[in-house]
């Protein structure tokens, strides 16, 4: 099969489509002939070798964490699921044509497999830092860097639990953030007052990592309403940094349910074949991202 894998840390030229033999499915786990696969900044962040404690790796190493696909196989002691049947989760590896899942869900009726790769850790993302920043129904939460995946994820899941969101993102992505149900702004000079002129905040995401933590505790009034996902110096300044996951199945399971009813449809922003992975990678690091980007294998 084909594989996309790195053999030293560095920019995403290091990328390689490769030969590789096919992963076995162990106890507990399932092979999915992968159709296509989630593009997260942790894919490049462990590609340029920072260290991520929750994503242990040795050189050389493959890429990627989510997929979407066609169950292939299934280990000892897995039930609900059998060959045949269109899945999409979290495993390791996922930017390969087959790739083995440690956790997933059946794919809603309807779900197309380009869509269903970008959900998996996107999700999981929003509904950890939804609990970890304790903002509750009736309250408003801001969301800096709000159009990407992450963004879009918490947006649709805070409008269904009741919760106004002000979202922050670039000028050609106000109407995108607008039509999930959120206010709007630009990022730049003067933002800070722009998003009092919307009303208090009760707590906020840093979700893109621009340097903007102070700011963030300044609205909020307190360190302990603002979680990031993206700047690593956010401790020093008394805010939570969330990067380790929590229960993955369990959020494939709300995902499905919110993709059911009609409550949660992240668009794919750009696919890219399995052997322009380096693009695909490029792309993510320099952001502006509407939606989700995919591999499409």
């Amino acid at each position: 099969m084909k594989k996309v894998s790195y053999t030293e840390f560095g920019g995403p030229e290091v990328l390689r489509l490769v030969d590789a033999a096919r992963p076995e499915a162990g106890p507990g786990r399932i092979r999915i002939a992968v159709r296509a696969a989630g593009v997260n900044p942790v894919d490049w962040r462990l590609r340029e070798g920072q260290v991520l404690g929750a994503h242990p790796l040795r050189l050389p190493a493959g890429v990627g964490l989510d997929a979407a696909g066609v169950v292939d196989q299934v280990g000892a002691g897995v039930e609900g699921v059998e060959v045949g049947d269109h899945v999409f989760g979290e495993g390791v590896d996922t930017y390969a044509e087959f790739a083995v899942l440690s956790a997933w869900a059946r794919m809603p009726e309807g779900l197309g497999f380009e869509e269903a790769a970008g959900y998996p850790s996107v999700v999981e993302t929003a509904l950890r830092i939804l609990r970890e920043v304790g903002v509750r129904p009736g309250q408003t939460l801001l969301v800096s860097g709000a159009a990407g995946g992450v963004g879009s994820a918490v947006l649709q899941i805070a409008r269904d639990r009741g919760i106004t969101v002000i979202g922050t993102a670039g000028a050609a992505n106000q109407d995108y953030l607008r039509g999930l149900g959120a206010l709007a702004t630009t990022y730049g000079e003067g933002w800070v007052e722009r998003v009092h002129g919307l009303g208090p905040v009760d707590a906020a995401l840093d979700l893109a990592g621009n340097g903007v933590i102070r700011e963030l505790v300044e609205l909020t009034g307190d360190p302990r309403r603002v979680v990031s996902i993206a700047d690593l110096d956010a401790p020093g300044l008394g805010v939570r940094f969330s990067g380790t996951a929590g229960s993955v199945p369990a959020a494939l399971a709300e995902a499905a349910d919110l993709i059911a009813r009609g409550r949660l449809h992240i668009p794919v922003d750009t696919s890219y074949p399995l052997a322009a992975a380096a693009a695909a990678h490029a792309d993510s690091r320099a952001g502006h991202t509407r939606g989700r980007r995919v591999i499409v294998v």
